[in-house]
């Protein structure tokens, strides 16, 4: 039987090594899963619960291998489900490859059951995911395929989605011995918004050139301000991608700076190393701040400097020369130098600068002082704290948004080896447990299971997309889900209390008994609740070495203010002004 359109993508997807398809199945991206049996599970066909956790899946796949991660969902109401999960990856630069089912080709703009053509009225998927992919094409002859998967995976490995639109008919298909499309045939990539992440040695002499100019110039800048005072480095996630950590830490040696991290690359540099300045931005530590205040200038490698990474730290900036080296230009005016291979341009950076005398030392950032509060359960600090102190080696940590996730930024220290995500791209509630999963087959396949990924998220994006648990206890990961409890979305309470006088709350809700809940919904699952201090590191200890997935429940208090400097901010402001 000639190979099928649906074969030929799962044989491709396996001779790129990886291991999962993600998706939810339905009518028109069926096939494709006949095909992953036909093919004999390799790779594995994983139904996750709802489509925008099995875009998080392979989003969190691919922040763990470095590679791509692929994701397949069916027309109509699963299509548009995948929107918030591509568009995480897009805003965070995540290779991800999307195989979307459509309504068949004859029945477009005839009324057909979820028809996204975008005739007749029908909603036009092409354009919808064109603005949340580096790459979107809708495949209508199975000639065109083999350039259309080559360009999309091109542009999926320069950072984000790409999108391949697949009719149901079109699907079915047998593919001809030989294809004769060119590469862009019916394509919706706005080539503009595209760039290539290619490895230094592999440049063409002319572009390698011209970033070596660039870099340069870097050099001397950094020679330069060095003889007026102290340099200090804030680094982004882009060091753990390009498998910089060691290259960034001898940077930092050979400079004697201070160091400090985004929110979502607390992996890249060890807490416990020489100048470690704590964490950028609003929820930073104020040594940073201070280092900055004294530098004279601040190199960014591999970070644009969002607002979550600048906030706090703007004014301590002003005067200083900002000096930059990433894929992207920072969001404030700095002297770039472009590089999508860390690894490689730090080494070239280094072979230009003399090293400094060494006057750094490891230190502990000082923990933002946040208001007292006397509600029940625990407080975030002391939570994460012992969090800290049980973490397996190399555990994997995947924090949601929120105020549980501002204090996971501010309080955890990343145990060496682990990867640290939290998704600030578009701050998805919810996000962490599909990630967190998609992670974790990764390093099952890896290590043979002999990995702990560790979720913690707040009970409302449990609430949104916490059933994904479901997933974990089916294929056995070694996976913790720790839930902080407070019955309510509690930025959303500190936000009415602090901006809107505390007349109202939309935001709290009845109180729900989340570890009982799931123990009685998955038998067999180590479920704990922890309501008291003394009771935390015997639960964390049972979570974290369970052989499958676990659950634990922290009650906390909706109404403490977490490590959070806007909030902290507007608090200080009000009692000045008292």
């Amino acid at each position: 039987m000639p190979d099928r359109v649906v074969d030929y993508l799962v044989r491709a997807v396996a001779d790129l090594g990886i291991t999962q398809i993600f998706g939810v199945d339905g009518a028109n991206i069926e096939d494709l899963y006949d095909a992953i049996f036909a093919a004999g599970g390799h790779p594995a066909g994983i139904v996750a619960k709802h489509e925008f956790s099995a875009a998080t899946m392979a989003d969190g796949y691919a922040r763990s291998t470095g590679g791509l991660g692929v994701v397949a969902a069916t027309s109509g109401g699963g299509a548009m489900n995948l929107v918030a999960g591509l568009a995480e990856s897009y805003a965070s630069r995540v290779p991800v490859l999307a195989l979307v089912g459509q309504a068949p080709t004859a029945l477009e703009g005839l009324g057909a059951f979820q028809d996204s053509s975008g005739l007749a009225e029908s909603p036009d998927a092409a354009a919808l995911f064109t603005t949340i992919s580096r790459y979107c094409a809708r495949i209508t002859d199975p000639a065109e395929l083999p350039a259309q998967l080559a360009a999309a995976l091109e542009a999926a490995r320069g950072g984000g989605p790409a999108v391949l639109l697949l009719p149901k008919d079109v699907q079915q298909q047998s593919m001809p011995t030989a294809s004769v499309a060119a590469p862009g045939v019916n394509s919706h990539a706005p080539t503009e918004r595209r760039h290539r992440v290619v490895p230094t040695d592999a440049l063409a002499p002319a572009e390698l050139d011209e970033r070596r100019a660039a870099l340069r110039r870097v050099a001397d800048d950094l020679t330069a301000a060095r003889a007026l005072g102290k340099v200090v480095v804030i680094a982004g996630d882009q060091v753990a991608r390009d498998k910089a950590r060691a290259e960034l830490a001898e940077l930092v040696s050979l400079l004697d700076a201070t160091i400090g991290v985004a929110p979502d690359a607390k992996d890249v540099y060890p807490a416990t190393g020489p100048g470690y300045g704590g964490v950028a931005g609003s929820m930073g530590h104020p040594e940073l701040v201070a280092a900055l205040e004294s530098a004279s200038v601040c190199l960014l490698v591999g970070t644009r400097l969002p607002v979550p990474t600048r906030a706090g730290v703007e004014s301590a900036l002003t005067g200083r020369t900002l000096l930059s080296l990433g894929v992207l230009a920072p969001y404030l005016p700095a002297a770039h130098a472009p590089s999508t291979d860390l690894a490689a341009d730090i080494t070239w950076l280094l072979g230009q600068l003399d090293p400094a005398p060494s006057s750094s030392s490891a230190s502990t950032p000082t923990p933002l002082p946040v208001p007292e509060t006397s509600g029940p359960g625990l407080r975030y600090r002391t939570a994460v704290e012992a969090i800290q102190t049980a973490l397996p080696a190399r555990a994997d940590i995947f924090a949601d948004a929120g105020n549980t996730g501002a204090a996971v930024v501010h309080h955890l220290r990343v145990p060496e080896g682990g990867r640290f995500v939290v998704a600030l791209g578009m701050g998805g509630m919810g996000y962490a447990f599909g990630a967190g999963i998609g992670s974790a087959f990764a390093r099952h396949d890896a290590t043979d299971g002999r990995h702990r990924t560790v979720v913690i998220a707040g009970d409302g994006a449990f609430y949104m997309h916490g059933m994904e648990i479901h997933t974990a206890v089916e294929h056995a990961l070694p996976i913790t889900f720790v839930v902080f409890n407070n019955n309510a979305h509690a930025m959303c309470v500190t936000r009415e209390q602090l901006y809107y006088r505390d007349r109202y709350s939309f935001n709290r809700f009845r109180t729900a008994h989340l570890g009982a809940g799931i123990a009685a919904m998955f038998p067999g699952l180590p479920a704990r609740t922890v309501t008291e201090p003394a009771e935390l590191a015997d639960a964390l200890h049972h979570s974290f070495t369970a052989p499958g997935p676990a659950f634990l429940e922290i009650v906390c208090d909706p109404d403490e203010v977490p490590p959070f400097l806007p909030f902290l901010s507007t608090i200080e402001s009000a009692r000045s002004s008292q």
